[in-house]
């Protein structure tokens, strides 16, 4: 669907791109074929995509014969998207915000292909990884900033308690760019399609874990040492004994240093 043919089904419709939910609609095919590739997607697959709008991807998601169920909370591109139900039953249109959508009981893992809405990335990703047994991948369309901050290396100022979150559940396999001429509207921002993997996740507890890390990030200019020494009086030693400089930053420590440093202040009872 070319920029022509999307204003034409818009019109057609009585549909207006709403800056609310998002709404910026990828008008060039050659990403959306790339999107399908990054994701391999294969016949046998079961996509879950989110906000699809128009249907520009669920159409090449269908092209590979895999089954797609698209979650659309804009009522009236649900009801549009109907058309395509009818002419091919692989595809399933549920209206509904993704966030309150009760994810359906299922054998397979899904593979989510979408382009995000960008106002509630987070949200989205929060709901997968909170699921992460229910999904084998998840290929998604985000800011680049964002997509900067999932990909992030420790001691960077992109890494972050999202950096940390994610790789619990994921480990990143690839990523491309794509230009604002790409969409109507055109965003002010360059966006990123970024390939996930799920994985297994550590043997640790993700609650406290993450209770930790984002107390330290809410204040990410101290020492974790002076963030959590009113919580964990021994917290220099154990930084110390951690091989982790009592000196450190939130930014400076991977996950596996979250990880040890967890181990020793809550399950040895430090």
């Amino acid at each position: 669907m070319n920029k022509t043919e999307l204003l034409t089904f818009l019109n057609h419709i009585g549909a207006r791109p709403k800056k609310g939910l998002s709404q910026n609609f990828l008008i060039d095919q050659h990403i959306l074929h790339k999107i399908v590739q990054l994701a391999d997607v294969g016949s046998q697959d079961f996509i879950l995509e989110v906000g699809p709008g128009p249907g520009a991807l669920t159409q090449q998601l269908l092209k590979t014969g895999a089954h797609v169920v698209a979650v659309e909370k804009d009522a009236l591109f649900a009801e549009h998207l109907m058309r395509l139900q009818t002419a091919d039953q692989r595809l399933e249109v549920v209206s509904a915000d993704f966030l309150k959508w009760r994810l359906p009981q299922s054998s397979h893992k899904w593979k989510v292909v979408a382009n995000l809405p960008y106002n509630i990335t987070t949200p989205i990703l929060e709901k997968i990884c909170m699921h992460a047994n229910c999904f084998h991948s998840i290929t998604i369309m985000v800011q680049k900033e964002v997509a900067d901050r999932i990909c992030a290396k420790p001691k960077t100022k992109a890494f972050g308690s999202l950096t940390l979150f994610l790789q619990f559940y994921m480990r990143y396999i690839d990523s491309f760019l794509v230009l604002p001429h790409c969409f109507f509207p055109a965003p002010t921002v360059d966006s990123t399609v970024l390939r996930l993997d799920m994985r297994a996740p550590p043997a640790v507890d993700p609650v406290p874990l993450f209770q930790i890390i984002h107390k330290t990030y809410q204040q990410r200019r101290k020492m974790i040492a002076t963030t959590l020494r009113p919580s964990f009086p021994n917290i220099v030693k154990v930084l110390t004994d951690s091989n982790i400089s009592p000196m450190a930053r939130p930014e400076e420590l991977s996950l596996n240093d979250w990880i040890r440093l967890f181990d020793v202040l809550v399950l040895k009872h430090a």
